[in-house]
């Protein structure tokens, strides 16, 4: 469907929309006030992280971003060319002619033996999902959550030898991850707003960073935990238990 736009026609409308962005923005100032209040909220939630008022004035501020871009004019624009381009896109592979191909007999192939494993997690839009509090058999963890808190405890399971994986995306929200004591961890975390804190480490007012850590023993041990994580807002906390 997106094969008829080549780079240089998706960068032209780029630079189009963020003239029409510019011009909107200057000629309507009631709009750049809103800009600007959003973004000292912003400004404001970031300095005061990981506080409760800091997250209160780095909500505020997003929303008050987001329903401003909502409302141009421009965007309101581009996301009717973009569902008339994409109609028309239907159109046209709905009228191209069915195209008969031979039937190739194909060699006999063997089937591969799947086994499937219960996962720890599912996806979730909204909500807390936690480990078992008592023993459970591991298996890696890769999930993507909407808004809510995650939390791993890893005091309660047996990992199997070599590396084991947990990768996490998130919206919004809060995860968690308990790590036994003889346990050797790789950490890397990426957050566009938030704080980390990594062992006896913090990071109290995260905005756009990446972050990569592992124990000092990770290379040489034979059990240990990988874990990447991403949010678009919120908090990290590794810690030993």
């Amino acid at each position: 469907m997106w094969r008829n736009l080549n780079s240089d026609t998706v960068k032209g409308l780029l630079i189009i929309g963020v003239i029409l962005i510019l011009l909107e923005v200057s000629l309507n100032g009631g709009l750049l006030f809103l800009l600007i209040v959003s973004g000292v909220l912003i400004y404001m939630g970031r300095k005061r992280l990981p506080r409760t008022s800091g997250k209160v004035f780095m909500g505020g501020g997003i929303f008050f971003f987001v329903t401003t871009i909502m409302n141009m004019v421009v965007v309101k624009f581009f996301l009717l060319v973009l569902l008339v381009y994409l109609g028309f896109q239907l159109y046209q592979s709905k009228q191209k002619p069915k195209k008969i191909r031979p039937v190739l007999e194909k060699p006999e192939q063997m089937e591969e033996d799947l086994v499937q494993h219960e996962t720890i997690f599912q996806n979730r839009w909204v909500g807390k999902q936690r480990t078992h509090e008592h023993v459970y058999e591991w298996n890696d963890v890769n999930i993507q959550a909407g808004f809510g808190e995650t939390v791993i405890d890893l005091s309660y399971t047996v990992l199997p030898k070599g590396e084991s994986i947990i990768m996490i995306r998130n919206i919004v929200g809060k995860i968690q991850i308990l790590v036994p004591y003889e346990l050797e961890v790789s950490i890397q975390h990426s957050s566009m707003l938030g704080s980390a804190t990594l062992f006896e480490h913090e990071e109290p007012g995260m905005f756009n960073q990446v972050l990569s850590y592992k124990t000092k023993g990770y290379e040489e041990a034979s059990e240990k935990v990988k874990l990447v994580t991403s949010m678009f807002a919120g908090d990290l906390e590794v810690k030993r238990v």
